[in-house]
């Protein structure tokens, strides 16, 4: 079953190919998306990660949590469910 990681902290000028590149240390990596304001067209600093193997997600997590990517720490942890608005 596959396994999404919420990436927290990126440096705005990150894309979705040097994600994807960056956590492929961590396995094979499915899918990788910087989420970006809709008014501006620019990254809001965080993104999601998706393994097809629940062992490289946790291998990404250990490998990347609280650790230095291109001078910001990153937050690495496992996705919740996106909560309803109000």
């Amino acid at each position: 079953m596959a396994k999404k990681l919420y990436v927290g902290g990126l440096p705005y000028k990150t894309t979705n190919d040097e994600l994807k590149a960056h956590f492929s240390a961590a396995g094979e990596v499915s899918s990788a998306t910087i989420i970006m304001d809709k008014m501006t067209n620019r990254s809001k600093g965080f993104g999601f990660v998706e393994f097809d193997n629940d062992t490289d997600a946790d291998n990404a997590i250990s490998m990347f949590n609280g650790k230095d990517f291109e001078g910001r720490n990153l937050t690495v942890n496992e996705a919740r469910p996106m909560e309803p608005r109000r």
